[in-house]
């Protein structure tokens, strides 16, 4: 199994994180849930999204930034932020296994706390005067390339 994890900071769109949880399930990797969420796991549209998936799917729930930042500092694993003020681009990026990819909340990204506290950022380029893509979208790309590139070195 892929040694691999995409983060939601605080997920606001039910139907965002439904969509990503079964990509994870599909493509076999891990998710973590930063909470608050600004909805219920049990939401219909969130169950919708993620279909019959959700049954197979590994995530995992963390109080808030700081329980999930300790945890996997702790366990060495380096946490890169998909943000649209970052500098380098996804594709550019080396990638390893046991990296964790944060994506921030749809309507706010995470806070300058939390990106103060991350090293790597990694951005998707976008035609100019664009602001961003939906989420689920965007993990997608950053999760194919990053499983591509962790495939390549094994």
């Amino acid at each position: 199994m892929l040694k691999f994890n995409v983060a939601l900071f605080e997920p606001e769109i039910p139907q965002n994180a439904g969509t990503i949880l079964r990509l994870a399930s599909c493509l076999s990797f891990n998710v973590d849930i930063i909470i608050p969420c600004k909805f219920i796991l049990n939401d219909k549209n969130f169950k919708r999204a993620g279909m019959d998936y959700l049954n197979d799917v590994s995530y995992t729930l963390h109080d808030n930034f700081e329980a999930f930042f300790k945890k996997y500092s702790f366990l060495n694993h380096r946490i890169i932020l998909a943000t649209t003020k970052a500098s380098n681009s996804y594709t550019n990026f080396s990638y390893q296994e046991n990296d964790i990819i944060l994506f921030g909340s749809e309507s706010r990204g995470v806070t300058d706390t939390v990106a103060d506290s991350i090293k790597d950022k990694i951005k998707i380029n976008m035609a100019e005067n664009k602001r961003s893509l939906n989420l689920a979208v965007s993990c997608s790309m950053i999760a194919g390339e990053a499983i591509r590139q962790i495939n390549l070195k094994q």
